[in-house]
């Protein structure tokens, strides 16, 4: 049997939505969060114009809503977002292809760019291997910062590299919807763009 390895990315792919944003309302409520994002639209400007990288754009919003956040409590809505929330936006054409995947005996893995914090506990419950952004923390806090490259573009290939010899597959698939996806695609045999979109959720 071919060995096979199965990578998706989450946001858009697996799901409906970008869960940063949703985590947000949800752990800040949509008022604070709506207007915290009013406050940083200088910052979304100069990200949407390329003015400043993905990851700076991202550390700033993280500082703004998550800075200084206790990580025992920021872990346990973490896992309430996961349980609560998260099932609601997962594609079921997403979810049906990981079941078969996995029951074909491959081996799948979620590449996110999104925080692992909430990512992994979904990924954990589904059997998944999990490889997402990770935040720094400093004396039990959450700093705003990220602890390491962002999971995005190249550094996907990089965090694969390292968790996967893919010298090992005979078979290597790749899901993604974006820019960001293009060089996990590079690695793929076969990649899948937007496989999920038309379906009614």
């Amino acid at each position: 049997m071919k060995k096979k390895l199965v990578l998706f990315d989450f946001d858009g792919t697996i799901t409906t939505k970008d869960t940063l944003v949703e985590f947000l309302i949800y752990y800040k409520g949509a008022l604070r969060f709506w207007w915290g994002m009013l406050l940083l639209s200088p910052v979304l400007i100069l990200f949407l114009l390329r003015l400043i990288p993905n990851w700076k754009g991202k550390e700033m919003v993280l500082k703004h809503f998550l800075g200084d956040e206790d990580l025992a409590v920021f872990n346990r809505h973490c896992e309430n977002f996961s349980e609560r929330i998260l099932p609601r936006l997962i594609r079921p054409g997403a979810l049906r292809a990981i079941h078969a995947y996995m029951e074909e005996g491959a081996m799948v893995a979620v590449v996110s760019a999104s925080a692992e914090n909430w990512v992994s506990p979904w990924c954990v419950k589904q059997g998944l291997i999990c490889i997402a952004t990770q935040l720094e923390v400093t004396d039990g806090k959450i700093t705003g910062n990220l602890c390491g490259p962002n999971c995005y573009g190249p550094e996907k290939v990089k965090r694969i590299e390292k968790q996967f010899l893919l010298s090992e597959y005979d078979e290597i698939i790749a899901y993604g919807d974006s820019s960001g996806d293009k060089e996990m695609f590079s690695v793929a045999s076969k990649q899948h763009f937007k496989p999920f979109r038309s379906e009614t959720i």
